[in-house]
């Protein structure tokens, strides 16, 4: 999860004394979690659903409302500019949206540019998805004039100097030859072309979502900035715009619009009205298990920096800040009700209904799985469905599909539900590789398909997937393994060819079976030497998995 690091002292430029006990008690109760603190600084883990407390001026907002210092909906002035971009048609098919904002009076002395860059690198990682879906620029906007264009360029045009470097590089040059641009190659590569951003005098300010040129370096004597964010989802790209503007405005920062000028419209950047959206008192009551009237929830929501008008005996319509991103229902409104009321305060209470528990029938069938695989030598192992498309298809040879994604996911190795049980497996392996051989593992696990036809437009199903390392693991030892399985199970077996990525061809076969109880189909065979390398293991790996139809 991201983490910020500040001092105490930094608050006190925002109107905030704290004793530091006190802050360690109250910054729990705000929806975070401290990782670490001393006598100066302290350490703080807020949750992806948060990423405008992700900067000093965002936590300090959030305190003063949480300490009743200041309430209500903060207000952001952003003043006209004649700043301009144009938006080159070619960018359409690999970064299509972008958004700009130029802020004036910006103060980076101090350990402030620090915190500046981390800020935006933990906005890369919580909305952007490691610079996938969104990449944010900041560039000293002294050394630069509109109007500013966003194109696409040929991979070895447009040469320039890329950040902390010393010698021009053409585009395809910084893919290959620099850190960053190796580490991000994969979100552009695939295009013939590759995205820049250039002002009027064809000076170019960054290679998104790569690097910045070290044309427009921030110091600590920079005053003015341009701000660019560019991504795949439109959406995405403005919230990040706003988050980053109202943390600058939060320090007095002068918050200036530009016009972003496509071929078939223009829009002008960054918007920072808040939206709306009602909830209703009653609804608030029994969810969190209180007694309040509509003016304590008024208040309340003052303190969670939200406005809010009386509709009726039951219904406030409260105003959301522009950097508030997680609230997209009701219940995200109860919530900091709840965080404002303080959550020690309700007092617990059972519930009226009592129920009587019994055993699910989409579990009832995973006792005799596991009967059999511990039969056969295995040892059961149990994972989260969360992982990661890394480990899901880069390290296990198949091209990436469609799959459900975790909008703000906690973790770098936390990014989407798995369709497939292998990954984690081979995940177990490399962390035990150290342990003795043969290592034989097993786990009985559901995995999630998108699926437009169901009512949630996903599909649940259930897998088992077996492994099996040591220095003569092979095929035969595959099919003994999965044919044991599936005819204890009462499967009739029909084995036939299979091109899956993640075997070694040749070496792999498809299996499909029916029972009374349904069907089946899998695969079997050797894991490729590429599978093998990719986690870090030395010896050969057979197993299977079998999904339940």
């Amino acid at each position: 999860m991201p983490v910020i690091t500040f001092e105490y002292d930094d608050l006190k430029e925002f109107g905030i004394s704290i004793e530091k006990d006190k802050l360690i008690n109250i910054i729990p109760m705000m929806g975070s979690d401290i990782e670490d603190h001393d006598d100066n600084e302290i350490k703080v883990e807020f949750f992806p659903n948060r990423p405008d407390n992700l900067s000093v001026p965002g936590v300090a907002r959030s305190l003063k409302g949480f300490l009743n210092l200041e309430t209500g909906l903060p207000e952001y002035e952003v003043s006209g500019s004649l700043e301009k971009v144009y938006v080159s048609e070619e960018v359409s098919e690999i970064r299509p949206y972008i958004a700009f904002a130029k802020i004036e009076g910006v103060n980076f002395k101090g350990n402030k540019l620090k915190q500046v860059m981390d800020f935006q690198e933990n906005l890369h990682w919580v909305i952007g998805r490691d610079r996938k879906k969104v990449a944010i620029g900041i560039h000293n906007a002294d050394v630069i004039n509109s109007p500013y264009n966003y194109i696409a360029t040929e991979k070895n045009e447009h040469k320039f100097i890329p950040l902390e470097e010393t010698k021009p590089m053409s585009p395809e040059e910084i893919l290959e030859n620099i850190e960053k641009g190796s580490k991000y190659a994969h979100l552009i590569d695939k295009f013939s072309k590759y995205p820049l951003i250039l002002d009027k005098d064809d000076q170019i300010l960054s290679m998104p979502p790569i690097i910045n040129g070290e044309l427009t370096k921030l110091t600590e004597d920079t005053c003015n900035i341009l701000v660019d964010v560019t991504g795949t989802d439109e959406k995405a790209v403005n919230q990040s715009l706003n988050i980053i503007c109202s943390s600058f405005a939060e320090e007095g920062g002068e918050v200036k619009s530009v016009e972003v000028i496509y071929n078939d419209k223009t829009i002008t950047t960054p918007d920072l009205s808040p939206k709306t959206k009602e909830v209703h008192l009653s609804t608030a009551n029994d969810l969190i298990g209180i007694n309040i009237t509509l003016d304590e929830a008024e208040k309340l929501l003052a303190q969670a920096r939200m406005d809010s008008e009386k509709i009726d005996d039951d219904t406030l319509l409260v105003k959301i800040p522009s950097y508030r991103t997680d609230i997209l229902h009701e219940y995200d409104i109860v919530e900091n009700i709840a965080i404002q009321y303080r959550i020690n305060e309700v007092k617990p209470a059972l519930p009226e209904l009592s129920t009587v528990a019994y055993e699910h029938d989409w579990f009832k069938s995973d006792k005799t799985l596991r009967e059999i695989m511990i039969g056969l030598g295995y040892q059961e192992i149990m994972s989260l469905m969360l992982t990661s498309e890394t480990s899901h298809y880069e390290k296990m040879n198949r091209s990436e599909d469609s799959h459900v994604e975790v909008s703000k996911p906690i973790t770098i190795d936390g990014t989407m539900i798995r369709k497939s049980l292998i990954n984690t497996l081979m995940e177990f392996l490399e962390d035990n590789k150290h342990q003795d051989l043969p290592q034989k593992i097993f786990e009985i696990g559901d995995i999630l398909y998108l699926d437009e036809s169901e009512p949630l437009k996903v599909r649940p199903s259930k897998k088992l997937s077996a492994l099996s390392c040591h220095t003569s693991a092979n095929f035969t030892e595959a099919k003994s393994l999965t044919l044991s399985v599936l005819g204890n199970l009462g499967y009739g077996v029909e084995i036939g060819e299979s091109e899956d990525p993640s075997f070694i061809p040749g070496r792999v076969a498809s299996v499909k079976g029916t029972s009374n109880n349904g069907e089946i189909k899998g695969v079997f065979g050797e894991l490729s030497p590429e599978v093998i390398t990719n986690f870090e293991l030395e010896y050969p790996v057979v197993g299977f998995e079998i999904e339940f139809l």
